[in-house]
């Protein structure tokens, strides 16, 4: 799949519609990094036959090509243009490519963490990545992970939830992931959470009607279990159920 802002493509598994007829079920999965998000989308989308997106990719490969492209971050203008440039695949478990190349590990880099925030709060980046986040809604549906999916990017999702953890259990997740300093990733998360909630444009929010799962102490398949029973129960139609 195409788009001007940013191109992304798509495989031809991604591609093929198993009923076009079929209104796409959209799951709102918003909630602060590290919250497990990733792990319980990717889980949840596989348990209905769905696709998955992690939105927070988008906005770190944004950031993750600035950096590399030595691009000044307060520059919205220029972060703009560089949106232009993305031309990112994207596989069917939601891995980032660029130019044939697996990016998906470098978008969780200590210096991409640091500056995703300041980056994604730009209006004018927000703006343009919103098209391209909105095209990936396709039959029979999509579970959208970010943190303004349910109250700016999809506010019509039949199911919203919130999932949450506590600051030092996500710190402590970050840390196992990256190697880090656990004490250092807990003040760059609390610095983040911040940044996210407190940005003019699409702050990171609940939305008023969404479910909140909070994650500490809770296994990924114990979630993805609530999340699928919640979905079938508003009207979410495993493929493999489908006629």
């Amino acid at each position: 799949m195409s788009t001007q802002h940013p191109q992304l493509n798509e495989s031809a598994e991604q591609q093929h519609q198993p009923d076009a007829s079929v209104e796409p079920f959209v799951i709102a999965l918003d909630g602060p990094a590290a919250a497990g998000k990733s792990s319980v989308g990717r889980g949840t989308a596989e348990r209905l036959g769905f696709r998955y997106f992690d939105t927070g990719l988008l906005y770190r490969a944004l950031t993750w090509l600035a950096l590399k492209l030595g691009a000044d971050l307060d520059d919205a203008d220029r972060l703009a243009e560089i949106v232009d440039e993305l031309n990112l695949d994207i596989d069917p478990a939601g891995r980032v490519f660029r130019e044939g190349v697996d990016i998906t590990e470098q978008l969780q880099q200590p210096a991409v963490d640091a500056a995703v925030s300041v980056v994604s709060a730009h209006p004018g980046v927000r703006e343009a990545m919103r098209p391209a986040q909105r095209a990936l809604i396709r039959p029979p549906g999509l579970v959208m992970a970010g943190r303004d999916i349910g109250t700016i990017i999809v506010p019509e999702a039949p199911l919203k939830i919130w999932l949450n953890a506590s600051a030092e259990e996500r710190a402590r997740r970050r840390a196992t992931q990256t190697g880090e300093p656990y004490e250092q990733v807990l003040e760059g998360m609390r610095r983040r959470d911040r940044l996210d909630a407190s940005r003019e444009t699409a702050p990171m929010a609940r939305a008023a009607d969404a479910i909140t799962i909070e994650t500490d102490a809770v296994a990924a398949d114990d979630v993805i279990a609530q999340i699928v029973s919640l979905a079938k129960r508003r009207g979410a139609v495993q493929v493999a159920d489908r006629a």
